[in-house]
């Protein structure tokens, strides 16, 4: 005989064995299990603080609610698909332990408010963890930038060579991109942290609730305002889902230059063994795995968003069946971007290699020079626009000449114009190129020093 659902005596036969299996989220919801505990912990503590249940009644509660905790470590309770959900899961093992004062949990709450309020949890507790390891992240950036101030790199516009630039000043751009993600990350926290418990299946309760009390207890900020928008708000999830993609962004861009710098045509930096895998049949090969996984993987996060979107674009007032459907995206991304900054972190910290001398050499094997001629003519009161178009005109004729502008004689320049002297071969140097922009948030070497200060001051914050 096939056992009735647990639902209420309006139902006079049990959901179709494939329905059921259709309908349960109780294989990734349990993500929440922890949550869900802390959540109805408060909630027993609030009835018995308003007198809707004894105080007695409340102690039990809470006690049974920590001894499904514990079980639950101890691997001793694995809710199956016929508890349909976690919240189901932790309500029917609680009445098998305390009896029919179990029953009295799910007074004053719908599980509406109920899986809002873990979400929220869960998600408060991750956006916390998230911005630790971008500290950290962060940090090994800056370590990495404090040994390479004066280590020189191409710098690209359009992935062609422009202008030379501070290792440690192209860095530290993603440290400020990093920065971004944490403060970020805060705003988001700050509506994750509203409590909707006590909002009802959608329209409050007729009990003598206090919904800033549980609030209180679970450390959020504020409470729903109104109800409707308390159980069907999922702004906090669309917005921690944007923020995850941008995280995955830059990561994805730094995973790029990467590979990059590792190729053989760019040669800049060597992958370790920690931190690269070979080819199964190049025997050659070491493949820069890791940046081409954070890369790859940064799809499936802007994927989750992208859904999250389209779930709630078209659902009416109040909870909808459809939001079920937010967990998975939300579990994965929380998942895929932890995993992905570990990840670069390692990479960052034990599995590269800068290639110094091939970047000293880097540096002067192109025209990226040209524009510190047209600033040194400008210098001397040619108009800009004029010294930019004679710098072209060089660069042209070097170019089929097979020099470089270090290459060419005094009394070429010279002939170029008169306004050039001995002392243009030390302005187009790389290491005097870098050191000349020196205005603020430049690749001079003094603001990439004063930058790395400031970075500092802002990691020790926290």
């Amino acid at each position: 005989m096939t056992k009735k659902q647990t639902w209420s005596q309006r139902f006079e036969s049990a959901l179709h064995p494939a329905i059921a299996r259709f309908n349960a989220s109780i294989g990734f919801d349990i993500e929440l299990i922890e949550y869900d505990i802390t959540g109805s912990q408060a909630h027993a503590k609030m009835l018995a603080h308003t007198g809707i249940i004894s105080h007695e009644e409340g102690e039990i509660l809470f006690t049974g609610l920590e001894q499904i905790r514990q079980e639950y470590h101890q691997g001793q309770f694995q809710p199956g698909i016929d508890s349909e959900d976690v919240h189901f899961a932790v309500e029917k093992r609680l009445t098998e332990i305390v009896g029919d004062v179990g029953k009295k949990l799910h007074t004053a709450r719908s599980r509406n408010d109920q899986v809002g309020t873990d979400t929220r949890l869960y998600l408060r507790d991750q956006i916390q963890q998230i911005r630790q390891q971008l500290r950290e992240f962060q940090g090994v950036i800056l370590d990495i930038a404090e040994k390479n101030v004066e280590t020189l790199i191409p710098g690209y516009t359009h992935l062609q060579r422009a202008q030379p630039v501070s290792l440690a000043h192209h860095l530290l751009a993603y440290f400020q991109m990093a920065q971004r993600d944490w403060e970020r990350l805060a705003d988001v926290y700050s509506r994750v942290n509203i409590s909707p418990l006590g909002c009802g299946a959608l329209a409050g309760t007729t009990f003598p609730i206090d919904r800033h009390y549980t609030a209180n207890l679970l450390h959020f900020d504020h409470v729903y305002a109104n109800s409707l928008d308390g159980v069907s708000d999922r702004d906090f999830a669309i917005e921690f889902l944007c923020a995850a993609s941008i995280i995955m962004v830059h990561l994805s861009r730094l995973s790029e230059e990467v590979i990059l710098w590792a190729s053989e045509e760019f040669r800049f930096v060597t992958l370790k063994d920690s931190c690269a895998t070979g080819s199964s049949i190049m025997p050659q090969k070491k493949n820069p795995d890791v940046p081409e996984l954070v890369r790859g993987k940064t799809g499936r996060v802007f994927g989750h968003l992208q859904a999250m979107l389209v779930i709630m674009k078209g659902l009416p007032l109040a909870y909808n069946k459809d939001l079920q459907e937010d967990k998975e995206g939300i579990f994965d991304s929380v998942n895929t971007v932890k995993a992905c900054l570990e990840a670069m972190t390692i990479l960052l910290q034990e599995g590269l290699e800068f290639r110094h001398q091939r970047l000293a050499t880097a540096v002067t094997e192109d025209f990226a020079n040209a524009t510190d001629v047209a600033d040194y003519l400008a210098a001397r009161g040619v108009p800009f626009r004029e010294a930019y178009n004679i710098v072209g005109k060089v660069v042209k004729t070097s170019i089929a000449a097979d020099k470089l502008l270090k290459d060419l004689q005094l009394e070429e320049w010279q002939e170029i114009h008169p306004a050039f002297a001995a002392d243009i071969y030390e302005a187009i140097a790389p290491r005097q190129v870098v050191a000349a922009r020196n205005s603020y948030g430049g690749t001079g070497f003094f603001q990439v020093r004063e930058a790395i200060i400031n970075a500092r001051t802002q990691l020790s914050g926290k």
